[in-house]
């Protein structure tokens, strides 16, 4: 077996890592879209952009948000339907409303809603 040479320095390799992003919402964490018409409900948290690049390009230059942010599904909903929504951070804020959202799929992903928030459902914690 080969011994150890401690005076012999391993190569260091450099790795190219996003800042660390803070998230300011959490799953379960009812949400408005800073710009458009629509809330929802966050089922999951990219901390850092995880789309295609089609995706993001086919966001207008004027309003593209910056890639090395939180990025948040959500089960949203507008006046006229219930959708699957990608949003960064830096276009929601909370909603004080304290309405639930009418989406059909929030019944298999959470259970109870108090306070502003939905509690996830047991089988789907980590």
């Amino acid at each position: 077996m080969p011994r150890h040479d401690p005076t012999v320095t391993p190569p260091f390799v450099e790795i190219d890592a996003p800042a660390i992003a803070h998230a300011r919402f959490s799953i379960g964490d009812v949400v408005r879209h800073r710009l458009f018409d629509f809330r929802g409900v966050i089922f999951d948290v990219d901390p850092v952009f995880a789309n295609t690049d089609e995706w993001y390009e086919a966001i207008p230059e004027s309003v593209r948000p910056s890639k090395d942010q939180p990025f948040y599904h959500l089960l949203a909903e507008n006046m006229e339907s219930s959708y699957v929504a990608y949003v960064s951070q830096q276009n929601l804020v909370a909603d004080e409303s304290d309405e639930p959202v009418d989406h059909p799929a929030i019944s298999g992903l959470f259970t109870d809603f108090a306070d502003g928030r939905y509690a996830l459902r047991r089988e789907h914690r980590h």
